[in-house]
């Protein structure tokens, strides 16, 4: 007989035994999931009870998406982890239809996600909205000669200068975070005995960029992993080489995240950097209105998308809405002709604009006319989706 869940907040009874449940999930020693509870806050798990015993848990962050340069708010899921006695039991999905249930109770627009599996995810209705990528080039290949701005070492790790220009960048990038608090805490946690550095790129009363680094030693060598940066000219970009450049008589090679499409390699003399893994993260509408509303849009595009939307798990979501966009905002009515038929797993790659209409038709994920499709490319048009960060 299947056990009945119960979805409720963590409560202070509760917090061992979903410690004890994460650590065997992720593999950590005893006691360490005090991270999760310390960095994300008590207040923001939420436990799948079968019965009086806790099941599992997860973690939501409160952060924000920056879409088409416009701050979507967002709820990050994070440390979701089910006891091994109730896995393929129901749990994690009951656990996931009550979060996504009370994240639009609360008018959350949009939700993401990392995935150890993406099947019990698309059956919450999340599906693929973006990369994360791990690039690596050699040190001795990156010959880049020009340093146009001084570079400077910071002492202070929390200095306002990262926030802003991180802020600055991640409005002109689809898909980075108004990150959580606990994501700059972790950008600066040094791994094992390893230093974390930071660098402002150009004159210290108006910076270009930033890199901040730690310095590795493997099996395969010596590696600096960039744990983040942002260059906002090509001076800085050309300054944030040639500073990486004079690190290779010590370090072989620098890794660091970016997207699939990483145009700063256009600066390299030769095809010398590598992908070395690409991961794509998961996107879920929560509130559909909300979602198209708060989004940005091109500037110079005036156009009108006839949706038909269908949500098995939130009925707000389900019918026929018109997207009007004008002046680089979008504005949602009720009615129109349904002319783009989609479920709601579809829109999110439509809405992130991971793939181009025509794509999402091919696989199957939405039916549209050739009038709605046209719409859509122009409207979802943007720089590739994709996020720096990992939580």
């Amino acid at each position: 007989m299947m056990p009945k869940f119960e979805y409720s907040q963590l409560i202070k009874e509760d917090i061992q035994r979903l410690g004890n449940i994460l650590e065997q999930c992720f593999l950590m020693s005893p006691g360490d999931s005090e991270i999760f509870f310390n960095s994300i806050g008590l207040e923001n798990f939420r436990v799948i009870r079968a019965g009086e015993e806790v099941a599992g848990g997860l973690g939501i962050i409160p952060m924000a998406q920056w879409w088409g340069g416009e701050r979507v708010p967002m709820a990050g899921i994070s440390v979701v982890g089910i006891a091994p006695e109730y896995r393929a039991g129901g749990a994690a999905l009951t656990m996931m239809q009550h979060t996504v249930k009370e994240l639009h109770a609360k008018g959350v627009p949009i939700s993401t996600l990392y995935p150890a599996t993406q099947r019990l995810y698309r059956k919450a209705g999340y599906e693929q909205g973006g990369i994360s990528s791990i690039w690596e080039v050699p040190t001795q290949s990156i010959l880049v000669k020009e340093q146009p701005l001084p570079v400077g070492a910071v002492a202070d790790k929390v200095h306002e200068k990262f926030h802003e220009l991180y802020q600055q960048h991640a409005k002109l990038n689809n898909g980075l975070l108004e990150r959580h608090q606990s994501l700059w805490e972790y950008m600066f946690k040094p791994d094992k005995k390893e230093g974390i550095y930071a660098y402002l790129i150009g004159y210290a009363e108006q910076p270009q960029g930033y890199i901040i680094f730690s310095q590795h030693q493997d099996q395969d060598g010596s590696f600096i992993r960039v744990k983040d940066f942002v260059v906002m000219t090509t001076a800085a970009a050309q300054t944030f080489w040639n500073f990486l450049a004079k690190h290779r008589s010590v370090i072989q090679n620098v890794q660091w995240k970016g997207s699939a499409t990483e145009s700063l390699t256009l600066l390299l003399p030769e095809q010398t950097a590598k992908q070395k893994s690409t991961s794509y993260w998961m996107l879920r509408v929560i509130d559909v209105v909300k979602a198209l509303e708060k989004r940005g849009y091109p500037p110079g595009i005036q156009a009108e998308l006839h949706l038909e939307i269908q949500d098995d798990l939130l009925a707000e979501n389900n019918g026929k809405f018109i997207l009007s966009v004008a002046n680089g905002r979008g504005e949602v009515t009720s009615g129109g002709k349904g002319e783009m038929k989609l479920d709601i797993r579809g829109l999110a790659p439509l809405y992130t604009g991971l793939f181009t209409p025509q794509q999402l038709q091919l696989a199957g994920r939405l039916d549209a006319t050739e009038t709605a499709r046209f719409a859509a490319t122009q409207i979802f048009v943007g720089t590739a989706p994709w996020m720096a960060d990992f939580f």
